[in-house]
């Protein structure tokens, strides 16, 4: 009888020691809340006409029938902007230049004067990658870039663990 009591007991011990044991539950996020992001995005001149006096072989480049006949080579910087679902973009727009040049993303197209700093506000409502381009056309396809919207499920901050719910490395 001493014999079975002492299984028992051992048994209660095993299961309670296999219940500390267990992991905590996965840890629950909390819902990622929306920002304010202040992003400034400046035009750059790469490959342009006024760079001829500098770039010798720019001239035949620029030239009738020249690989560059007719365009001239533009960037974004940035080029690639990454926000999470739900944030508000505020824009600074500056082209420094005395070309015109634009900025166009789906659900908003802003003119960029030369020599101007533009602002414009975004809404990021949905995750994906969206296409961000300057609508001269002679800029195309090299003045273009990214905006990138993560989802907000992937943003989420973890909730802390609750206190003693944590199992301590090494310990079971």
């Amino acid at each position: 009888m001493l014999r079975h009591i002492r299984s028992i007991a051992s048994a209660s011990v095993l299961l309670a020691g296999a219940a500390a044991c267990r992991q905590a539950p996965a840890a629950r996020t909390r819902a990622y809340a929306p920002r304010t992001r202040l992003i400034t995005v400046t035009t750059v001149p790469l490959l342009v006409k006024e760079q001829q006096a500098l770039f010798p072989f720019l001239k035949s480049a620029f030239a009738k029938g020249g690989v560059l006949d007719g365009k001239e080579v533009y960037a974004f910087s940035p080029s690639t902007i990454t926000v999470v679902e739900g944030d508000t973009v505020q824009l600074t727009l500056i082209n420094p230049e005395d070309d015109e040049h634009s900025f166009v993303l789906p659900d908003l197209a802003v003119a960029m004067h030369p020599g101007t700093i533009t602002r414009a506000t975004y809404v990021a409502r949905t995750a994906g990658l969206y296409p961000i381009v300057c609508a001269v056309q002679s800029h195309l396809p090299m003045m273009s870039g990214q905006l990138v919207v993560l989802s907000a499920a992937s943003a989420a901050p973890a909730a802390p663990a609750r206190p003693g719910s944590a199992v301590t490395p090494g310990r079971s």
